[in-house]
């Protein structure tokens, strides 16, 4: 279940990140690029901090060949996507929830304290896109109003609140990454965002 989840996770930030690279109109050497490192950004730097080397994706050729399949795939059928940002918005949401859940295991398995398995977990999530969106000369969306970290972390707080609770370990999984999907859904659809410091 959780090798599944991550490589889930792998295909939609591969995806997410392929669908940036098309808006900038880069070369195919620079979309696989893009894929490759919002596929395995957050999820190299987790392994690091935690001493995980080679990291994950280093001694399993299996993740190259997904986010290579993917990039392939989402590169012939952008015309078969209709809505190019709803798209984007989609395939980064499933992602992070994903992700989420994969740094809270690891942070688990290394027996680390939850509130740093939950950070582990947002860390995972988003520092693939973080990265993305630096090279794609964008402000990141985690230094931005919207919902994205919180989102994270709430889905984290929901993983611990249920493990504890007589629950199979895989409705953990998959209920903790559906909180984060939900509430990433729910505050774009109603705009809902963290408050501003700035004042003109």
């Amino acid at each position: 279940m959780f090798y599944i989840i991550d490589i889930l996770g792998t295909i939609a930030f591969a995806i997410s990140g392929v669908l940036v690279a098309l808006n900038k109109r880069m070369d195919a050497f620079g979309i696989l690029i893009i894929a490759f490192v919002t596929a395995v950004g957050g999820g190299t730097l987790r392994d690091v901090l935690i001493g995980e080397t080679p990291v994950s994706w280093m001694k399993d050729m299996s993740y190259a060949y997904f986010i290579f399949g993917s990039t392939v795939f989402a590169v012939l059928f952008r015309h078969k996507i209709d809505y190019l940002r709803k798209s984007l918005f989609l395939f980064d949401t499933i992602g992070i929830g994903l992700y989420t859940v994969i740094g809270i295991e690891k942070g688990i398995s290394a027996d680390l304290h939850p509130i740093i398995c939950v950070f582990l977990g947002t860390m995972s999530a988003c520092f693939g896109g973080v990265i993305r969106d630096i090279l794609c000369n964008e402000i990141p969306v985690i230094f931005r109003k919207e919902i994205y970290a919180t989102a994270c972390i709430l889905g984290g707080i929901t993983y611990f609140a249920i493990s504890q609770l007589p629950v199979v370990t895989n409705f953990v999984f998959v209920i903790s990454g559906l909180v984060v999907i939900i509430v990433r859904l729910i505050a774009v659809r109603f705009k809902v965002s963290l408050p501003s410091l700035y004042k003109d």
